[in-house]
């Protein structure tokens, strides 16, 4: 069995300045991070036999997931294009858009459809390349869409547009 794996797809390169705001702020702890294990990482060599050394393992384990981020940040933020503007015809669902959503059995569910980068399900945040997504987008008011398994039918009730520059 080999460890290669097919590359993923390429995700849609918007993101709000909220998110776009976040990863710079990871980033930038993440390099603070970084130092605080290197100085933990050359303390654990200095100890010796590296082959039975927890410390320097762990530490090493750590640098390396570290980096492997770092290294995702850097190859994906100067690709990515903030999003600062409402859309012209705000009655419809576009990138960045607060929609609210009734199912048959008339619960009502927020979803903001965000970048791919900054997408938490937890907080009804989905990203525009999931499913769900790309269901609603550019639907309108009181339009039937149908999204899967999770919500089978559900009515567009609300249409918002939170300022996109927070």
């Amino acid at each position: 069995m080999s460890r290669w794996r097919p590359p993923r797809e390429a995700t849609t390169p918007y993101i709000t300045a909220r998110g776009y705001r976040a990863l710079e702020a990871e980033a930038r702890a993440l390099w603070t991070r970084r130092r605080e294990v290197v100085v933990h990482l050359a303390a654990a060599a200095a100890e010796g036999d590296r082959s039975e050394n927890a410390e320097y393992i762990y530490r090493k384990k750590e640098l390396r997931e570290i980096d492997r981020r770092l290294g995702y940040l850097q190859r994906r933020m100067p690709t990515l294009t903030v999003v600062r503007t409402v859309p012209d015809d705000a009655s419809r669902v576009f990138f960045g858009a607060l929609v609210e959503v009734e199912d048959e059995r008339g619960e009502l569910r927020s979803l903001r459809i965000v970048g791919a980068d900054e997408a938490d399900a937890g907080r009804g945040e989905i990203s525009i390349d999931a499913p769900v997504a790309r269901a609603l987008l550019g639907r309108g008011l009181d339009d039937e869409v149908a999204l899967g398994d999770v919500l089978k039918r559900c009515i567009i009730v609300d249409i918002r547009y939170p300022d996109p520059n927070l």
